[in-house]
């Protein structure tokens, strides 16, 4: 019979891991890669006129780029660092989509590419697309300058000069929503939680309906230890956007460490559904929450699963030894996939 409890308790250490360092990967220093990929519309192509907007923003470090897709939806970025990244796409008039894509030496070809294929599904959310604060419309064009100077300092991997420009813009503007968040988002990369919070909730009392800050919110509580009042924030995260996968997976460790695992499994599943490669890996909640049920299948599932999406994140070795005792306590090579 397979040890349960020391197993749950390897994962709930990986799981602590992933809060605290989401990635890591062993890439030679100065190392870089290219990212191709390619947009589906459904039967739809885009037009000329309309091309879609791809927009890349480092989640471990502070980086942001974009670029343009062509007509058939192709498009690349080049000289990135190995990172996991959110990628977004955004086309006029019809939405924009997030997902993950992660850029590392195990999931790159000989060449230093990395491939991604992104069907576009387009979030329609009326707050997303139609409602702009009224606090917003008076924000400062010179605020607005400042936010893209800021941008343009992390396409050279220039924090300090990022951040000083993002102060500036809302020391101009101190109802900039967007410039509190992104001092939040680059707080938070940094590990200082708490300051990240307070950044978080500036932008909210400026707008308590922001989704952005308020999903974030719901994470740097999380990363705090602060569970039971990440809750509240994070299912607000999921009834204003339902479709994001961040939410869902904040409100599935919301559960998870509060021990509610059904409803936590309920939420990690859509996660995971929503975006496989999340970067808040909840393939291992989910795992360790089998494991709980002894459902050994299911387990091993997404922690083969993850392995296959993660191949040079700072826990494979560890998932990967846990597999292997799942499959020797079980008494065969193999355990066979739940139908």
């Amino acid at each position: 019979m397979v040890h349960q409890r020391a197993l749950r308790s390897c994962l709930f250490l990986l799981l602590s891991l992933s809060f605290l360092a989401h990635w890591s990967a062993p890439a030679m220093a100065g190392e870089t890669y290219q990212l191709i990929g390619r947009i589906s519309y459904g039967e739809k192509g885009f037009s000329r006129d309309n091309p879609p907007l791809i927009l890349l923003q480092g989640m471990k470090n502070p980086f942001a780029a974009h670029t343009r897709a062509d007509p058939a939806g192709d498009f690349k970025f080049k000289k990135l660092r190995p990172d996991m990244f959110t990628l977004i796409v955004y086309v006029a008039f019809a939405g924009e989509h997030r997902q993950t894509v992660e850029v590392s030496p195990g999931l790159a070809d000989s060449k230093k590419r990395v491939f991604v294929e992104v069907a576009f599904q387009p979030n329609r959310s009326r707050k997303t697309l139609q409602e702009v604060s009224s606090s917003q419309l008076s924000v400062s064009v010179k605020a607005i300058k400042e936010l893209e100077k800021a941008f343009k300092r992390l396409e050279k991997r220039d924090r300090e000069g990022a951040v000083a420009h993002l102060k500036k813009s809302v020391e101009i503007s101190p109802q900039f929503i967007e410039g509190w968040n992104t001092l939040g988002t680059m707080a938070y990369q940094s590990g200082k939680y708490e300051l990240a919070e307070r950044y978080f909730r500036e932008a909210l009392e400026h707008d308590p309906e922001s989704y952005a800050p308020m999903v974030n919110l719901g994470g740097a509580l999380l990363s705090q230890g602060k569970i039971r009042e990440s809750l509240p924030w994070n299912m607000a995260a999921v009834e204003s956007r339902p479709d994001d996968a961040l939410a869902h997976s904040q409100v599935g460790l919301s559960y998870y460490y509060l021990g509610r695992y059904r409803e936590a499994e309920e939420h990690l599943k859509q996660a995971v559904a929503l975006d496989p490669g999340h970067f808040s890996y909840p393939q291992l909640p989910l795992a360790d929450i089998y494991l709980r049920n002894q459902d050994l299948k299911s387990a091993v599932r997404e922690l083969e699963h993850f392995l296959m999406l993660h191949p040079d994140a700072e826990q494979a070795a560890t998932v990967k030894r846990q597999v292997k005792i799942i499959y020797s306590q079980a008494g065969r090579k193999t355990v066979p996939a739940t139908p």
